[in-house]
């Protein structure tokens, strides 16, 4: 099994993303960057000052050099909206990676299956290497992947309320089909949410409240670092079986009578 993330024409060592929303300041933000170890970095498009280049831009504090930017399309709420904005993003010149999000309520943040299906088909078509935000339904996520996803990214729970993954099962369902990466993304709430998904067979684990939003972010950003390397370890390690009775720990025969 291959212990980098491959998605599309990339490679990372780093199995953590991170989001760049919500920190207080950029120096902040450039530290926990630093502590997470990420490689991949996403932003909403909407954020960026494209209209005034003068505006404080969280870009110019990072060595871009060392960092895959994967642009987003938050704030979409519809097809048109999402592909207009992926288009944005492909104009800057800041990658061809593009991570769709098409938000189907206001107060859930859930988002639109049948609308990310089809901005997916249609920036497939384009040519961009697209990673759909979805929800964590299995069939939409084989759906997904049929249409030319490069990694599908089912949500553990809605977007920045940090209640971890609500559905476990239906997890494994979609990381036991799939073809691509399975990228672990929204509602994370501490490392052990992240360590969790990883061991359940993730490729990677997406988050930014949990980092931006913590007392101490660059000491977050370097526990979700750990527990990302210690779930997928997990993972590969194989875990014991549960059983429903004890099972003693030392061998029961050759012992002194």
């Amino acid at each position: 099994m291959s212990e980098t993330l491959k998605i599309g024409p990339y490679e990372f060592q780093s199995r953590l993303l991170l989001g760049t929303g919500k920190f207080n300041d950029l120096g902040v933000q450039n530290r926990a960057v630093q502590a997470s170890g990420a490689e991949v970095l996403t932003f909403a498009i909407r954020r960026l000052p494209i209209d005034n280049p003068e505006a404080p831009n969280f870009l110019e504090t990072l060595d871009l050099k060392k960092f895959t930017l994967l642009p987003n399309t938050a704030g979409a709420y519809s097809v048109e909206e999402a592909v207009r904005i992926a288009r944005l993003a492909k104009a800057t010149g800041l990658c061809d990676m593009i991570k769709v999000e098409v938000i189907g309520d206001p107060r859930t943040l859930l988002p639109d299956p049948v609308g990310t299906l089809e901005a997916t088909k249609i920036l497939v078509e384009e040519g961009f290497i697209v990673l759909p935000y979805t929800s964590d339904d299995p069939i939409l996520a084989r759906k997904l992947q049929e249409a030319g996803a490069a990694a599908v990214m089912p949500g553990a729970s809605p977007i920045g309320s940090g209640q971890g993954i609500i559905n476990p099962n239906y997890l494994r369902f979609i990381i036991e089909e799939a073809k691509v990466p399975v990228i672990v993304d929204a509602g994370i709430g501490g490392p052990a949410d992240a360590a969790l998904a990883m061991e359940l067979g993730a490729d990677g684990v997406l988050l930014n409240t949990a980092v931006a939003g913590a007392e101490d972010p660059v000491l977050m950003a370097e526990a979700f670092k750990l527990a990302v390397e210690a779930g997928r370890k997990g993972f590969l390690a194989g875990r014991i079986p549960k059983k429903r009775y004890a099972s003693a720990s030392s061998p029961e025969i050759g012992m002194i009578e």
